[in-house]
């Protein structure tokens, strides 16, 4: 019997970090993705490409081309940004400007979404009322990828 494929939604910051960063979890994940796995897939929104891109320009623009060459190995399918009337629906929710990525989670089937902004999306997290888990990259890395390769192996 085939598993099921495991969806894995990075925010922006967890990409940006793990592109930075040659440690930690971010880069863990990143690493993971880019070895192209059958069993797990990385998914990100247009609007958190958006988001990275204008901020590395903004921010450290010598970066863009290493951003560009090593953002093709990590084989993320790209949602689209959601239309306003998608995020109208999930306003109050969360802080508007998060809005286009928890609309973009729920329209790439995720199972889990992965990022660092605690402040905002820990309130979703106390709620579980998504059809995925919010995680921090180090709870993804430590008990969530720990049950997806354990599960594995049965």
């Amino acid at each position: 019997m085939a598993r099921k494929e495991v969806r894995v939604f990075l925010d922006s910051n967890v990409i940006l970090s793990g592109l930075i960063s040659e440690k930690g979890p971010p880069r863990i994940i990143l690493d993971i993705l880019s070895l192209d796995l059958p069993f797990i897939t990385g998914v990100t929104g247009r609007y958190n490409i958006i988001e990275i891109e204008r901020n590395l320009t903004r921010k450290a623009p010598q970066a863009l081309p290493v951003y560009k060459r090593y953002f093709s190995v990590l084989h993320l399918k790209i949602i689209p940004t959601p239309t306003a009337k998608d995020i109208k629906q999930y306003s109050g929710h969360i802080a508007d400007k998060d809005a286009p990525v928890l609309v973009s989670a729920i329209k790439g089937k995720a199972d889990f979404l992965v990022t660092g902004d605690k402040k905002d999306f820990d309130k979703l997290k106390a709620k579980g009322v998504y059809p995925f888990k919010i995680v921090t990259p180090t709870e993804f890395v430590d008990v969530a990828l720990s049950a997806i390769l354990k599960d594995r192996e049965k």
